[in-house]
């Protein structure tokens, strides 16, 4: 076998010797036994990752990687004295998802966890099931392509064509019925602290990201109490949502102590996302929509908005609050580390 090298710093992946360039999406397809295996590329500054890891906070299980040079661009311009100024922009790249031998969608990202990205996108559609038999993951990052295999059959070509673009910034997009799963979930009565919130707020903005070294993205993040455990970016919320829920489904992390944070709308998208993954809390700096209002309560989930600083507003799931930290003591955000209002 012979090794080539993906321009990502992240992964590479096993190609035929006899193949002077990479096989086509279709012969990966076609060709039995034919199996691209995910690595960790040894030819990465491992110990630049290491370094990463041994000085995270323990509440972290991931964290972004502002200095990953994949992510970034360094652009060339002229401000607003006509001074030449150079700017690290983020970077999107096409990554086409297939389950089996079908392909199910193309997706604008940055391009790191592309399994956890695939993965998520394909259990918050319905498509796969949070108990799936997943038999292998097989990513190339040069054609931008995830190929998930599951034990079963699968095809969904009637629910491909019932489209639905939603609110979401770099164009999200659900199949099928938008209320398809919601019918029977039950969320659990999990109560909220008052000082959690506001300890997660604290350090989750304060953690370097690529929105506070390049802005124009998105986050989200799983939280445990007032820990904070996984922390995935993106062009689009839905993406960054879409990674935590695949990162739980490979780790086996149960959702029913659990708060996901985002930093975009509060969307029927992201009530329903957040419901499908069985977590009942849903906190953002940005505001609402009447009808991601209206299925939070509907489910019986927690939905808080507009937090920043010392002020937020919870308008269902309230009785679940715990008042356990007075207002007056939350000191008010720091300018260096205060986010926009994130409502793309």
């Amino acid at each position: 076998m012979d090794v080539r090298q993906s321009d990502s710093p992240r992964l590479f992946c096993n190609f035929k010797a006899d193949w002077p360039q990479p096989p086509s999406l279709k012969t990966y397809i076609a060709l039995a036994g034919i199996t691209l295996k995910l690595r960790v590329n040894s030819s990465v500054d491992t110990d630049h990752r290491i370094e990463r890891i041994r000085k995270m906070p323990i509440d972290w299980r991931i964290t972004p990687d502002p200095d990953a040079p994949f992510l970034t661009e360094t652009v060339a311009g002229i401000d607003h004295t006509g001074t030449r100024q150079a700017l690290p922009v983020v970077a999107e790249r096409p990554l086409t998802i297939y389950l089996n031998a079908q392909e199910i969608v193309t997706a604008m990202t940055i391009g790191d966890y592309p399994e956890e990205l695939a993965l998520g996108f394909l259990l918050n559609q319905h498509m796969l099931t949070r108990d799936e038999d997943v038999t292998s993951i097989d990513c190339d990052a040069d054609l931008g392509v995830v190929i998930v295999r599951t034990a079963r059959e699968t095809n969904y070509e009637d629910k491909l064509k019932r489209k639905t673009r939603t609110s979401g910034c770099a164009v999200g997009t659900v199949f099928g019925d938008v209320m398809e799963g919601l019918d029977n979930v039950q969320l659990p009565d999990s109560k909220v602290h008052i000082s959690w919130l506001y300890t997660l707020a604290l350090k989750i903005n304060t953690q370097p990201s690529l929105y506070l070294s390049a802005g124009a993205i998105h986050g989200s993040v799983l939280c445990q109490q007032d820990s904070p455990l996984v922390y995935m970016e993106d062009v689009g919320r839905h993406n960054a949502v879409d990674k935590i829920a695949g990162w739980m489904f490979k780790s086996g992390e149960a959702p029913v102590d659990k708060i996901l944070y985002t930093t975009g709308r509060l969307t029927s998208e992201m009530v329903i996302k957040t419901a499908s993954m069985g977590i009942p809390a849903l906190v953002s700096r940005s505001g609402f929509t009447a009808w991601g209002v209206e299925l939070a309560r509907d489910v019986g989930l927690t939905l808080i908005g507009r937090m920043r600083g010392r002020r937020f507003m919870c308008l269902a799931g309230e009785d679940r609050l715990i008042w356990d930290a007075k207002v007056n003591t939350v000191p008010e955000e720091d300018r260096k580390h205060r986010r926009k209002s994130a409502d793309g």
